[in-house]
């Protein structure tokens, strides 16, 4: 399983440290494969029979659902271990940042790195960030421990790479590399940015894809966490990625009007409020130059889905510290987008198929809106 790209600045496990790491991936796939199926099965052979007798229809949402499901044991087994499961990925990666900090700290201090990285000492992170370590990551992006502390960023290159078993690619890269080669270089190949912003871009995962795809682009890339941001500098340097990384909050940036051709994030809209989604997308329609399009990429929203599979999804909100996952995909996206600014004529929502999985790429699902889950990411996009 693990193929994942070996660059300067990664935290390597030593052999306790790789076992650890595998048996988390271990469980997760058994979890998976052996475990969850059960709830499907429970819910229709029995939870949901014995609901329609008693109320004289199906359960019409996920709240209904959940209700009724909470005190199934298999489900209750199901949760608890998913959660258990959670805690050790983290613990079994910060074992090992932890132990070479002092040299990840030392080696992100290198000079001579490209890009730029620019820090604000007096930045304040928004408390909807500090109230609860998101998805149970110790101290979540943002949190510093020591000087120039970068294990957040460690933590996190290593633990999605874990976390996904491996599946975003040996760079953790797919949603950047999905959005640059199956959405706009298929669907806008005339489509030529010369400034690119990637809001909430934590180490630059699915930044460094539009520095490849765009090579004549200035790149920028901004988020609220400066150990997140040390790490992200120094990666893109080790892999030879020139970026512009900057700590801003992306519902207030310090760019002027129209700085930007392209506006993009990838799963930050889930991480954040209502009111912050809003703003983001107000903020994204001011940094664009006419003609400039603005593409936000997470997972689906509920309306796509049914409601068993939107109760499944909302497991992270009650069980895995996503505060806002649920409440995110409850939202009308066009609607937040026309009331920034956008047209609603130039406003999309589908789903761009997975590059680093081979599925086949968009040919139909295109310009015309219309939502296919052929794809893995989902997109509300718009050109200003």
């Amino acid at each position: 399983m693990d193929k994942q790209f070996r660059h300067t600045i990664l935290p390597q496990a030593i052999h306790d440290e790789q076992a650890r790491q595998d048996f988390v991936v271990s469980l997760k796939m058994h979890i998976a494969k052996n475990i969850a199926p059960g709830n499907k099965k429970i819910y229709e052979e029995v939870v949901k029979p014995k609901f329609e007798r008693e109320n004289q229809r199906p359960p019409q949402n996920r709240h209904e659902i959940r209700k009724i499901m909470q005190h199934e044991s298999h489900y209750r087994w199901w949760s608890s271990l998913r959660r258990i499961n959670q805690e050790m990925l983290w613990d079994a990666v910060n074992s090992s940042v932890d132990r070479q900090l002092p040299d990840l700290i030392s080696a992100t201090e290198k000079p001579d790195k490209l890009g730029s990285l620019t820090l604000s000492p007096n930045f304040q992170i928004p408390a909807y960030q500090t109230v609860v370590d998101i998805h149970c990551m110790p101290g979540g992006y943002h949190t510093e421990f020591t000087d120039n502390d970068v294990s957040a960023g460690a933590t996190y290159d290593r633990g999605v790479y874990v976390y996904g078993m491996g599946w975003l690619g040996e760079l953790n890269d797919d949603m950047g590399l999905s959005i640059v080669k199956n959405y706009l270089h298929l669907e806008y190949p005339e489509f030529q940015p010369q400034k690119i912003l990637d809001m909430g871009c934590s180490v630059g995962h699915s930044t460094l894809p539009y520095v490849d795809g765009y090579p004549d682009a200035e790149v920028f890339a901004i988020d609220i966490g400066a150990p997140m941001l040390r790490y992200a500098h120094a990666r893109a340097s080790a892999l030879g990625k020139r970026v512009h990384f900057s700590q801003q909050n992306a519902e207030h940036t310090n760019f002027a009007d129209g700085s930007f051709d392209l506006v993009v994030s990838h799963i930050l809209l889930h991480e954040i409020p209502a009111p912050a989604i809003r703003n983001v997308l107000r903020e994204s329609y001011r940094l664009l130059a006419p003609g400039g399009m603005m593409i936000h990429v997470d997972a689906p929203v509920y309306s796509q889905m049914d409601a068993f599979s939107s109760f499944m999804y909302d497991w992270e909100t009650a069980n895995n510290n996503e505060p806002f996952w649920s409440s995110m995909r409850d939202l009308d996206l066009a609607e937040l987008a026309a009331s920034a600014g956008f047209e609603v004529e130039k406003t999309i929502q589908k789903f761009v198929p997975n590059t680093i999985s081979g599925q086949a790429k968009s040919a139909n699902n295109s310009k015309q809106g219309e939502l296919s889950k052929r794809g893995t990411w989902f997109v509300i996009s718009s050109i200003k």
